[in-house]
C-alpha cells in the first residue's frame, strides 16, 4: 500500500510533532473528560506522594496517546522512559528498561498489545508488587532471582484493545478510550500549530483543514505542514481559504477527508460484491491487503462517518457513500 498523506499511522515526516507537542493538560486540546479525570488522579498522587496507578490508553492511531503519556510525566514532575511492544523481544530487554527506572518515573509502552506473552507475565509482578522476577541460566543450572523496583507508573497505549489479555488489562487501574476529535477541536489544534510555526492562517482556512482531517490531530498537523508549503510557493505565505482548498485538492483529499484509497476500497465492494454484505476476508483478497490493515487503516473513518456499515453478514456500503461517490444504487 502506498503511503497516504491522510493515514492515521505515524510517518517519518511526523517527527516535527515533537516540537509542537503540548506540555500540560491545560494546553492539550480535546478529550475533555479524560483531561478532567487525569487531573484529579495526578493531583491525588502528588498529594499522597505516591506513584500514580497504571494507565491504559486505547483508541485509533494519531489521537494523542503518546502526547498524554508525556503530559502525565510532566504534570507529575518525573522522568519518562519509552519503549515499543514489538521491540521488547527478550526478558533482558524488559529487565534493562525496568532497572533504569527511578521512584515515580513513567514507563510508556506503545503498542503494548504486541508484547510477547512470556514477557507480559514478567510484567505482572512488576506492575503489582514492583518486583522483577526473572530466571537466569537454563535447564538444571537455572535459578530464580527477584529484583526490587522503585514504585513507577506504567502507561500503556494500544490501538487494539481486544488483543490485550484479560490479566494484563486488569492490572491497569486507570483506563481511557480516546475518541475522534470534533471539527471545532481540530480547528483549535490547527490554529495552535500555525501559531507555533508563526504562519498566519484565516479562520475559514482552519475550518477547511479541520474538516478534511478525519477527526485526527496527527492528520490535521500533517495537512497543515503541506498546505503551508503551497502557501509559501504559490501564495503570499499565509494560509487563506483559497490556498487551503487549492492545496488540499492537489493533495487529493476531498471535502470530507476521503482520498483515492478510500474511493478504491468502497468501489471494490460496490463493483465486485454489489455493495455488500461481504466478509472482510473476501474484501482483503480482492484488493490484495491484510485483514488487519483493513480493520486498522481503511475502515475506522469510513465506519465512523457512515460510509460503511458492519453487520453480522459482512460489510455494506451505505447510501451516503453511493451519494458521495455519485453512483446510482
Amino acid at each position: 500500500m502506498d503511503t497516504r498523506i491522510i493515514t492515521n499511522e505515524e510517518l517519518k515526516e511526523d517527527s516535527f510533532e515533537k516540537n509542537i507537542r503540548p506540555n500540560s493538560l491545560d494546553e492539550y486540546i480535546g478529550q475533555s473528560e479524560i483531561k478532567e479525570n487525569l487531573s484529579v488522579f495526578i493531583k491525588a498522587a502528588k498529594m499522597r506522594d505516591e506513584a500514580m496507578d497504571h494507565v491504559l490508553l486505547y483508541g485509533p492511531p494519531g489521537l494523542g496517546k503518546t502526547t498524554l503519556a508525556y503530559i502525565i510525566a510532566n504534570e507529575l514532575g518525573h522522568n519518562i522512559k519509552t519503549a515499543s511492544g514489538p521491540a521488547i523481544e527478550k526478558t533482558g530487554d524488559l529487565a534493562a528498561i525496568l532497572s533504569t527506572l527511578e521512584e515515580g518515573d513513567i514507563l510508556f509502552i506503545d503498542e503494548i498489545h504486541r508484547i510477547p506473552r512470556f514477557i507480559e507475565e514478567i510484567l505482572y509482578s512488576a506492575m503489582e508488587d514492583f518486583k522483577l522476577d526473572i530466571i537466569i541460566g537454563s535447564d538444571s543450572s537455572s535459578r530464580n532471582i527477584t529484583i526490587d523496583l522503585p514504585p513507577f507508573t506504567l502507561v500503556g497505549a494500544t490501538t487494539r484493545m481486544g488483543d490485550l489479555t484479560g490479566p494484563l488489562r486488569d492490572r491497569f487501574g486507570i483506563i481511557f478510550k480516546l475518541n475522534y476529535y470534533t471539527i471545532e477541536e481540530l480547528e483549535k489544534i490547527v490554529e495552535r500549530t500555525s501559531s507555533v510555526f508563526n504562519c498566519e492562517i484565516t479562520n475559514e482556512a482552519s475550518i477547511e483543514l479541520a474538516t478534511r482531517s478525519r477527526g485526527t490531530p496527527r492528520i490535521a498537523n500533517r495537512l497543515f505542514k503541506r498546505v503551508r508549503d503551497f502557501a509559501l510557493v504559490m501564495g503570499s505565505g499565509h494560509i487563506d481559504l483559497d490556498i487551503a482548498k487549492l492545496s488540499l485538492d492537489k493533495l487529493k483529499v476531498d471535502p470530507l477527508g476521503l482520498d483515492e484509497t478510500d474511493y478504491n476500497f468502497l468501489l471494490a465492494i460496490i463493483e465486485k460484491f454489489n455493495g455488500g454484505p461481504v466478509g472482510i476476508e473476501a474484501i482483503a483478497s480482492s484488493i490484495g491487503e491484510e485483514v488487519t490493515t483493513i480493520e486498522d487503516v481503511y475502515e475506522p473513518y469510513l465506519l465512523q462517518n457512515g460510509f460503511l456499515k458492519r453487520t453480522s453478514r459482512g460489510r455494506i456500503v451505505t447510501d451516503k457513500a453511493y451519494k458521495h461517490l455519485n453512483i446510482e444504487k
